[in-house]
């Protein structure tokens, strides 16, 4: 069967609301065009690297007015939405979560997934980061059931991390997602090769919704939104300005991909290596 999904290409700014108002606006368009779900990218709702700036914005999930709203904005066109991730203040207290959630159409939250993989990198560039300064890890992850089929989350640099995707692989997800708000050296370098790699081996439909261009905190994003399919072919590349674009998922094709090259029947469990000489 086809399904119709949405991706939404943004270059979020720091301002919630206007963020959150484009959102609106794409989940609108996109369910009148009858996609059944909707994908926005990592850290949608604000991105500020002037984290003493964006603080007053944020705040723990059941406190996130831009959360309540779309929300009642997937009740009302009765859609899915993935949200990419945005940052909550963690239940533990002081820190943040860089979270995907998962909403229904009925509005409900349905799953959430914290982003494992922290971005504490020096680059080339001249480029820093410290993820970990701000954010705690998630512990886990996480498989959600949606109109499209079984999804398994990840979050941007997560993408660089085997051992997750072979856990969703052995979870027999349909499904990859992996919002992202990558750098532009990283992105030209790698971006198309690990989003493929990430499909081809679990032979599932990898949906890549990601930031793009210059934003208003000075940071620049790669763009390219991919959606690829199990056979390891790109099926949208969304290019590097923001943008709304349709795809119709052919879930059937996952299926005749796992025929033709059985992995998850052929899976071996791999012990410690033996290490000779």
């Amino acid at each position: 069967h086809v399904m119709r999904i949405a991706l939404h290409q943004m270059t979020s700014g720091i301002d919630p609301e206007r963020n959150v108002l484009a959102m609106v606006n794409a989940i609108t368009r996109s369910a009148e065009a009858g996609a059944a779900m909707y994908f926005a990218p990592e850290m949608s709702i604000i991105i500020d690297r002037d984290r003493v700036r964006a603080r007053p914005h944020l705040a723990a999930e059941a406190h996130m007015a831009a959360l309540a709203k779309l929300s009642d904005c997937a009740l009302q066109y009765g859609i899915w939405l993935h949200l990419g991730s945005i940052p909550v203040v963690h239940e533990n207290g002081q820190k943040l979560a860089n979270r995907s959630i998962i909403i229904g159409a009925d509005g409900k939250i349905k799953a959430r997934y914290d982003k494992m993989h922290l971005f504490d990198v020096n680059l080339d560039t001249g480029e820093s980061w410290k993820e970990s300064a701000a954010y705690a890890g998630g512990d886990r992850p996480v498989v959600v059931k949606t109109p499209l089929g079984l999804m398994g989350l990840a979050i941007c640099y997560d993408m660089r991390f085997p051992d997750l995707f072979s856990a969703y692989a052995k979870s027999c997800v349909d499904i990859i997602t992996l919002p992202s708000a990558f750098t532009v050296p990283t992105g030209q370098a790698h971006w198309h090769s690990i989003l493929r790699a990430r499909a081809i081996e679990s032979e599932a439909f990898v949906i890549a919704a990601a930031q793009c261009g210059l934003h208003e905190d000075g940071r620049q994003t790669y763009g390219h939104s991919l959606v690829v399919d199990p056979w390891g072919k790109i099926v949208l590349d969304m290019g590097a300005s923001p943008n709304l674009a349709f795809v119709n998922l052919d879930i059937g094709t996952i299926a005749e991909v796992r025929k033709q090259i059985p992995v998850h029947a052929n899976r071996r469990t791999i012990p410690t290596p033996f290490i000779a000489g």
